[in-house]
């Protein structure tokens, strides 16, 4: 589904690997490796310097970006929303498209866990993890293929990460949705993820199945990194 071949930007050297329908990846390492930067390579908020990637068969650059963007969604660690009510923020990309239909909130709102009365209500005075479900509810009104998840728990307090990781999970099971996640916890990679991109210091150093590849590493950088 995704392929990199060869990619380099910045720090990032040589990254090859392909990610299929309905994986659901971990991409771990210390911090500074990269992480991040790779992450946004996916839906082109960071094009390769050299090398390639691949979207469904199709060279990324030639996928209009407005598309990309939507089928390739991104949740980052802050919500990030925009002014406005809830709705407005749940209105925004399909709207770009006459693909919003009056009533849609109630089904994402439930998607999330959220009361459909929450609405109207204005972001700014929502909790975090509300403002977090909220951006969720958000990037599936475009109805994404793959979503990209760049630590996406870290800001919030125990409870409230373990409710939105539980979400996370029953929506990505419930729409077959492919998965990248960006995390340092290693007990949320073997809730979450099937197979796992270990980076160090700017290379994929080793990938394997989870949770096979945390319980029996093959290289000493990994083994070194679970140990700390």
């Amino acid at each position: 589904m995704i392929q990199f071949e060869n990619v380099s930007h910045g720090p990032l050297q040589d990254l090859s690997f392909t990610i299929e329908k309905k994986d659901r990846v971990i991409l771990f390492g210390p911090s500074g490796s990269g992480k991040s930067t790779m992450l946004f390579l996916f839906n082109r908020l960071k094009d390769p310097e050299q090398g390639g990637i691949w979207y469904k068969g199709e060279p990324i650059e030639e996928v209009p970006i407005p598309l990309l963007r939507r089928k390739i969604g991104l949740l980052l660690q802050s919500p990030n929303l925009f002014p406005g009510t809830v709705l407005d923020n749940l209105k925004y990309g399909p709207s770009l498209t006459n693909s919003w239909k009056p009533g849609d909130e109630k089904k994402l709102l439930e998607y999330v866990q959220l009361p459909p009365d929450i609405k109207d209500r204005d972001v700014d005075h929502l909790s975090g993890g509300q403002q977090q479900r909220v951006s969720l509810a958000r990037t599936l009104a475009n109805e994404p293929e793959v979503l990209l998840l760049d630590e996406p728990t870290s800001a919030l307090d125990n409870k409230t990460a373990e409710d939105i990781e539980l979400v996370l999970k029953e929506l990505i099971e419930a729409h077959d949705l492919t998965m990248v996640m960006v995390t340092h916890q290693m007990e949320q990679a073997r809730r979450l993820g099937t197979k796992g991109i270990f980076m160090y210091e700017g290379r994929v150093v080793e990938t394997g199945e989870l949770p096979e590849m945390l319980d029996h590493p093959r290289t000493d950088q990994l083994k070194e990194y679970l140990q700390e």
